[in-house]
């Protein structure tokens, strides 16, 4: 589907509008590409989501690198993410506190960092040294140094 225009709180509001009735719905920054499946496989297991209402993904940064929803509905995505100040080092805290308010149940997924610069790039490659992220920046660093 394609993007919804406005800022950040509206578009991932919209997406979770679009998730099918009755089904979870899990939204994932794509600036995390460390995150494998298998990081999600316990923390999401149907046994590890019993009682569950919301799933959260901390970043680094103090925002967020997931958000999920067991019944997610257009009208609560809207309470709890429109308004929520994004790119901050108190995003993630609005959003919680959002979450709370909102009385919901929110299981942690794994504190992740985002990529936002080259040392946040460093970090993750660092950190996912296997991964197609990590060898595109070592081609980048390669190519820099032949010139």
């Amino acid at each position: 589907m394609r993007q919804s225009g406005g800022g950040l709180d509206e578009r991932l509001a919209a997406a979770f509008g679009h998730a099918r009735p009755g089904a979870p719905a899990l939204l994932v920054g794509m600036d995390t590409p460390q995150l494998d499946a298998a990081s999600l496989a316990a923390p999401l297991a149907p046994g590890a989501r019993a009682g569950a209402d919301a799933w959260y993904g901390p970043a680094a940064d103090g925002g967020f690198w997931a958000l999920g929803l067991a019944r997610p509905t257009a009208p609560l995505a809207r309470q709890l993410l429109l308004g929520v100040p994004m790119s901050t080092p108190r995003t993630g805290e609005a959003l919680l506190a959002r979450l709370d308010a909102a009385g919901l149940r929110v299981g942690r997924l794994p504190r992740l960092t985002d990529v936002d610069d080259a040392a946040s790039a460093a970090e993750v490659a660092a950190a996912a040294p296997g991964t197609r992220f990590a060898a595109r920046l070592a081609g980048i660093a390669t190519a820099r140094a032949q010139r």
